[in-house]
């Protein structure tokens, strides 16, 4: 677990943190890539009561974030609907747009999103349109065991974690990390939405988000 000392700022800690996390991440994933997604099927499925009716929305892995896709077929292949995040624009000064989440399947050809993220295509399939998650897996950059975490700053999770609470339907929110991403504390400001769980290639962390 990495410690840092972190200025009286919340925003300047966040982006101090944020660059010594990607390095950190990006060392975990060298070291662990190959076999850190199987791990994680393991870990999260061992710990975390999926119910049989949960609609997944989740990440695809992208540069060095930890593979979830074992994970992902293996909930597929259990009669799980997942779907992918599409980030839409935010107004030119706004805050960050919910993000909404298209229908999955293995085999798919995936395109490039706006943050250069892997996404559903625009011209696929997709039945009765898009999904509304109950589960969330979330990537991160850094997690605390309170179940704060870094992103990459856009806000995008965050907006979308408020939006699906908002509605008053159910929702789990899951982090997907490498342990070696976890610090000690991460810093947080008032728009910032814990997780309810922390799953890495070692271990599922319950944090206290979920009460």
């Amino acid at each position: 677990m990495t410690t840092q000392t972190a200025p009286a700022d919340p925003h300047e800690a966040k982006r101090d943190l944020r660059a010594h996390a990607r390095t950190r991440r990006a060392e975990a994933h060298a070291a662990l890539g190959e076999t850190a997604g199987a791990a994680l099927r393991d870990t999260v499925l061992a710990a975390i009561d999926i119910p049989r009716d949960a609609v997944i929305g989740s990440y695809w892995p992208f540069r060095d974030e930890i593979d979830c896709a074992p994970l992902l077929h293996d909930l597929h292949g259990a009669g799980h609907e997942i779907g992918l995040p599409v980030v839409t624009a935010r107004p030119k000064g706004g805050k960050p747009r919910p993000m909404t989440f298209r229908p999955w399947r293995p085999g798919m050809r995936l395109a490039k999103g706006r943050l250069g993220e892997p996404t559903p295509p625009p011209d696929a399939d997709y039945g009765a349109g898009d999904l509304v998650p109950t589960l969330l897996f979330v990537p991160l950059l850094a997690f605390d065991r309170r179940g704060y975490r870094i992103g990459y700053g856009g806000g995008n999770y965050d907006a979308t974690i408020t939006a699906l609470h908002a509605t008053g339907g159910p929702l789990t929110t899951v982090g997907l990390a490498y342990s070696a991403q976890e610090v000690e504390t991460v810093p947080t400001e008032a728009h910032d939405e814990p997780l309810d769980w922390i799953a890495t290639e070692r271990e599922a962390i319950k944090t206290g988000a979920g009460g």
